[in-house]
């Protein structure tokens, strides 16, 4: 794929089995390409399932997933991360992320373990979630890998432009989840007033807003194929310097998920 991270992908956390897999299959009709999951989501057998029953090849599918925080020694890391290919029901996955750096994460053991599966071609490419600028640094460094995604909470309540700024400096992807914040977006004055002056919803808004930045893509979650389309569609929605300014001086802060 010549472009692996459309601005938008689907974020899988929450479906459940049979009508999750129903859900995959219709984003993938809708054009979603990039599919997210994790292993403490239990889901990744539904989204397998999604793509298997998809008229969508396989190769046209850029699959993620990460490795929870109790499965990051070496040992758990290939063997979690082998039990993660069995249930997608693939031979590899596009991007293996570490889903948090907390409980079994160390960089220097860790790591490598990502960089070996590389080389087993169990894993495309490797990325890491919800890690400080600090954290990244380490990564970076310890890496053989390019590091070649941060994901991360991100949504007009819970801006974090150091870290985009840091991957832009170092050339890889911000995959920002949660960029309805929950549903609070709804509630925000700021974004009331950008939707109503473009006749949208403040979820497009927001959805916009984050993917139309540089070396940033957003993975929404959505069920029903009205939700699908909309937030697909957001993308092609232009924000100008006033809207986003005005999404960017939003003083309050909520932070969904927290260490």
């Amino acid at each position: 794929m010549d472009d692996p991270l459309s601005p938008i992908g689907l974020g899988t956390m929450g479906l459940e089995f049979p009508t999750g897999a129903e859900t995959v299959a219709t984003a993938l009709d809708v054009g979603y390409r990039h599919l997210d999951t994790a292993q403490i989501y239990h889901n990744e057998h539904v989204v397998g399932a999604g793509v298997a029953g998809s008229d969508i090849d396989r190769d046209e599918v850029f699959l993620a997933t990460k490795v929870w925080a109790d499965s990051l020694t070496p040992d758990a890391v290939l063997a979690s991360t082998q039990a993660s290919l069995a249930r997608l029901g693939v031979d590899a996955v596009d991007l293996l992320y570490v889903h948090r750096p907390i409980e079994s994460y160390d960089p220097d053991e860790t790591l490598p373990a990502f960089d070996a599966l590389v080389d087993a071609e169990k894993v495309r490419h490797v990325g890491v979630s919800n890690f400080t600028v600090e954290q990244l640094d380490t990564a970076r460094e310890t890496l053989q890998s390019p590091l070649f995604a941060h994901q991360t909470e991100y949504h007009p309540l819970f801006q974090r432009p150091d870290l985009v700024e840091h991957a832009r400096r170092h050339d890889y992807t911000l995959v920002a989840y949660s960029p309805l914040a929950g549903g609070k977006v709804f509630d925000v004055p700021e974004l009331q007033e950008v939707a109503a002056k473009h006749d949208t919803t403040e979820a497009a808004v927001s959805i916009a807003w984050l993917s139309s930045m540089e070396n940033v893509v957003v993975v929404p979650k959505a069920s029903s194929e009205a939700h699908l389309r909309a937030n697909f569609e957001a993308q092609e929605l232009e924000l100008d310097d006033e809207d986003v300014a005005a999404i960017e001086a939003i003083d309050d802060e909520v932070e969904l998920y927290p260490e």
